[in-house]
């Protein structure tokens, strides 16, 4: 397979590289704010005349510096910024390698706060990355200016192309009703009776409509008096294969918290179900609490996000709260919901995992209220103490603004904590 750098050598084979003191294609500037940081600058061009600005680091661990360029837009209209670059040598890429627009009125003067589009978590079928988002023109702006950046990668190499602002159709809502089940088995004999129970309230959910039902952690457990091991099946296997019927009876995705046995190895492990029945996919609780690693259980290690009709979601299970590393990771990888099926624990965790990540948090608990989180860390449905199901209508095109901060949920990968990056 190709490295990112070869793809960039073989590119530069074929083509020719505009010096960087002669005009740029098609209006692009390059600007840096002090020229000892700045990268080097270039616009490539192929032989049908398509044109890619290069960024490349000289060395310089606070090299900093973008192209820029201005465009006529029009206040109150619906615009879409797409882009896509490639890039080598760049250990956190979507730290150091971003767009922005920033809003101008007619003098020049910066109107409402720069927006930031966001980097598509997966890559394109050619390796590139797409770099994707929608707004509404402020009031009062006649121009926006289009950066893109490359910061902090001494040796860093980066391609912009495809580049556009145009206007769009507004976007449609793009809505999910969320269920969210409080109920505790007691004094049952086995995972089936369990499961049972459970059922009568999926379809209860099913017939109000729900897209999304979380039911909570070890399910096939509570109440019966059971250890992890008596009741650890496969996944797939006969607790699965129940609650994708459920699934499928009510056209509803269902996440439920289940003990898997894999080999020697027993899990803690969510499953997610789709519409039609079928296992969807599953994650594996990777911080363990003392007692269920004194029991023999194992932690997981991956951070899988899945993709719905309606939005990427994440899960995470009970203890997972305590740590904020897992909710990142989901939330990196474009989660915007996160389930949490959950025994117990901290409930000022919750609402933090949900602001630090700007995403709907939703739990389902025995000690724990079982919740539907905003953005904002606030519960905008929460079920009393006996057995309920609670419901949200979530508009996941709906964006939240925070004041002096604007969009927060673009701005934390660019000024948070470098993270490492799979590849």
């Amino acid at each position: 397979m190709r490295t990112a750098l070869a793809i960039f050598t073989i590119f530069q084979l074929f083509c020719a590289i505009a010096p960087a003191d002669e005009p740029a294609a098609d209006g692009w500037k390059f600007y840096a704010i002090r020229d000892e940081i700045a990268p080097k600058s270039g616009v490539v061009f192929d032989k049908a005349g398509a044109y890619r600005l290069t960024l490349s680091g000289n060395g310089n661990e606070s090299v900093d510096g973008r192209w820029f360029k201005r465009v006529p837009v029009t206040e109150g209209k619906f615009v879409v910024f797409n882009a896509r670059y490639n890039a080598a040598n760049v250990s956190t890429p979507t730290r150091c390698i971003l767009a922005s627009i920033v809003w101008l009125d007619e003098k020049g003067q910066q109107v409402e706060q720069a927006e930031f589009p966001f980097t598509v978590p997966t890559a394109e079928s050619d390796g590139s990355k797409r770099v994707t988002s929608t707004y509404q023109v402020p009031p009062k702006t006649t121009q926006a200016e289009l950066r893109l950046r490359l910061r902090w990668a001494p040796n860093g190499q980066v391609q912009w192309r495809d580049i556009e602002l145009k206007e769009t159709p507004p976007p449609a809502p793009r809505k999910v009703k969320v269920a969210s089940i409080n109920h505790r088995p007691r004094n049952t004999k086995s995972p089936q009776a369990n499961l049972e129970q459970f059922s009568k309230l999926i379809d209860e959910a099913g017939a109000q409509k729900a897209d999304i039902i979380c039911l909570p952690e070890g399910t096939t457990v509570c109440g019966t008096g059971l250890a992890y091991a008596q009741v650890a099946q496969s996944i797939p296997g006969p607790a699965s294969e129940f609650l994708g019927q459920c699934a499928a009876r009510n056209k509803a995705w269902i996440v439920a918290g289940l003990y898997e046995r894999e080999g020697k190895s027993i899990y803690n492990t969510s499953v997610l179900l789709s519409r039609e029945g079928k296992l969807a996919g599953k994650y594996r609780k990777v911080c363990l609490p003392r007692e269920e690693i004194d029991d023999g259980l194992t932690p997981g290690h991956e951070y899988p996000v899945f993709d719905t009709d309606f939005g990427r979601i994440g899960m995470m299970i009970c203890w997972d709260i305590s740590y904020p590393e897992v909710a990142r990771e989901l939330s990196a990888r474009g989660a915007e919901m996160i389930f949490m099926p959950i025994w117990g624990g901290n409930e000022t965790l919750a609402k933090a995992r949900a602001i630090e990540n700007q995403i709907y948090l939703i739990s389902s608990g025995y000690n724990f209220p079982t919740a539907i989180y905003d953005k904002s860390g606030d519960a905008i449905a929460k079920s009393p103490e006996s057995t309920s199901i609670i419901y949200a209508n979530i508009d996941l095109n709906q964006r939240l603004l925070w004041p002096w901060l604007g969009d927060w949920r673009s701005r934390i990968w660019l000024e948070g904590p470098a993270r490492a990056e799979p590849n």
